[in-house]
């Protein structure tokens, strides 16, 4: 039997479960939007499968190629957050310059952002063991390059992509040889910074403020964060069933896309929630087996790195949902409709398979 079994199996349930959701949570708008109730399933089925022939490739793709060009990812990456930010090539979409567009569809290059600087931060911390216990020699060098990196994407802006990024490259440092007092002054240094980037741009101002007392503006910045506990509340504990949504008929803005999360509290219930969480979780675990488990230094930063990434943003992005932090746009993986959320979850739970089938 595939060795690689308990991961691929959560995977294909939690993407087809999304699947399914997307089209339950945008059917209303898209039939008004679109005339055609099936438009973003369509959209999303085929990313979707693109997904999976893409996981299904870099499985069988020796996960050791990647600290060979790690280097060449990284700057690939950089030029392509850097064309993005050009008028003329790049394009806006919800205020934030942060995609191509190819025809109907449209690519987000932070997302595959993701997948490079972990990548890239793999190979350094593999390479760098001795030194990550000196600040100025491990440490320092690597957190100008994910600084360098988050400015491109705050430029676009896209915190909450930036966000998740920083995040999880700091769980992989968490993990190697630094010094526990360097996450002190990171956290501290850290909140100075989001504190001068919600200062800088009065939309997340007003988010916070929203978060803090979404009825302070209940049509305007509060909206969102409304809808979605009124979507919540009412899911009890089985929920009012699949396609029975009430707040996905023009309530809750774009149900399918971050809050699609609300639209599954409102029709599956509490009972829907714990056996998400439960699939979450248990690839988590599958995966940390992995990274536990292989015997190459590389091969443990990467499969760690690549599920930390996607179970941290999952868990950002149901606290957002359920009111617990400010809005942040950040998607729900292999939920939320997106091709390149979707794509970028797909690419690297492929690359986790090749590394599972290296472990003795």
């Amino acid at each position: 039997m595939n060795k690689n079994i308990g991961i691929i199996i959560p995977v294909v349930i939690l993407t087809l479960f999304g699947l399914l959701m997307v089209y339950s949570s945008s059917n209303i708008w898209s039939e008004y939007k679109y005339n055609d109730s099936f438009h973003y399933l369509r959209h999303q089925s085929i990313f979707v499968v693109v997904g999976f022939i893409i996981m299904y490739i870099l499985s069988k793709i020796d996960y050791k190629i990647y600290y060979k060009k790690a280097n060449w990812i990284l700057l690939i990456c950089f030029l392509l957050l850097g064309l993005v930010l050009i008028p003329g090539i790049g394009i806006i979409r919800n205020g934030s310059r942060s995609w191509f567009g190819i025809g109907a569809f449209g690519i987000q290059p932070s997302e595959f952002a993701k997948i490079c600087l972990i990548i890239f931060m793999a190979k350094y911390l593999s390479n760098n063991v001795k030194d990550m216990s000196n600040f100025k020699k491990g440490a320092l060098p690597i957190l100008i390059v994910i600084f360098i990196f988050f400015a491109l994407i705050m430029l676009e802006p896209d915190f909450g992509t930036g966000m998740v990024i920083v995040i999880s490259l700091i769980g992989m440092l968490f993990i190697s040889n630094i010094k526990l007092n360097f996450f002190a002054y990171a956290g501290v240094a850290g909140l100075v910074g989001m504190i001068g980037l919600i200062i800088a741009a009065p939309y997340r101002v007003a988010r916070i403020v929203s978060y803090l007392n979404p009825w302070s503006d209940p049509l305007g910045s509060g909206f969102q964060i409304i809808q979605s506990l009124y979507a919540i509340g009412p899911g009890g504990l089985f929920g009012l069933g699949l396609g029975n949504s009430i707040q996905k008929h023009f309530y809750l803005p774009e149900p399918q896309t971050d809050f699609i999360f609300a639209i599954i509290c409102e029709e599956f219930g509490f009972l829907g929630i714990i056996i998400l969480a439960s699939l979450y979780l248990y690839l988590f675990y599958k995966v940390l087996k992995v990274s536990i488990n292989i015997n190459d230094l590389f091969g443990k930063y990467l499969a760690f790195g690549l599920i930390f990434g996607i179970i941290f943003q999952t868990a950002l992005n149901i606290c957002v949902v359920i009111g617990l932090l400010p809005v942040t746009g950040v998607t729900l993986p292999f939920f939320s409709y997106g091709g390149s959320s979707l794509l970028v979850s797909l690419a690297s739970i492929g690359i986790i398979l090749n590394i599972g089938k290296n472990v003795k």
